[in-house]
């Protein structure tokens, strides 16, 4: 890949993430098959993607509940794989990263599922990130401060 940037190194963070829901294989081998493997010669990429991947993998139980909080009546692994690895992967990234705005992680798995999923994945997936940020705001699971960072709001006349 000549042209790296963050969201070729998200879809492949999501290719990995995928593979481990369904193969066998280590995360390990994962890890170096297909995130490093694909990611070369972009070191920063590099740190970066194996960070979100390694900490999305680690988190899995922790992420399913959040999404679990605001799928209604449905089991988390009912969801469609694609979208639930991107819901994941996004919800790792907005907690775990200070300086990428909520809205760039929720655009970003949006413009994920559309080009990886099924057409009504970009709403499903958009609703239920929405409103799991402002539930991890609201819980200080989610705390980012700096311009571009906050988002603010304006009352309404």
């Amino acid at each position: 890949m000549s042209s790296l940037n963050r969201r070729t190194a998200r879809e492949v963070v999501m290719i990995g993430l995928y593979a481990i829901e369904l193969s066998n294989d280590s995360v390990e081998h994962v890890l170096e098959s297909i995130i490093h493997k694909r990611l070369t010669g972009d070191a920063k990429l590099r740190d970066f993607s194996e960070s979100l991947f390694l900490r999305t993998v680690r988190d899995r139980k922790e992420l399913d509940a959040i999404i679990g909080d605001f799928v209604k009546n449905w089991d988390v692994k009912r969801i469609a794989t694609i979208d639930r690895c991107v819901m994941r992967m996004a919800l790792s990234e907005m907690m775990g990263w200070d300086d990428i705005p909520t809205k760039v992680s929720i655009n970003e798995a949006i413009e994920i599922v559309k080009k990886f999923s099924t057409e009504k994945s970009g709403q499903f997936v958009n609703g239920i990130l929405d409103s799991a940020s402002k539930k991890l705001v609201e819980e200080g699971k989610i705390s980012k401060s700096g311009p571009g960072l906050i988002e603010e709001t304006f009352p309404r006349n």
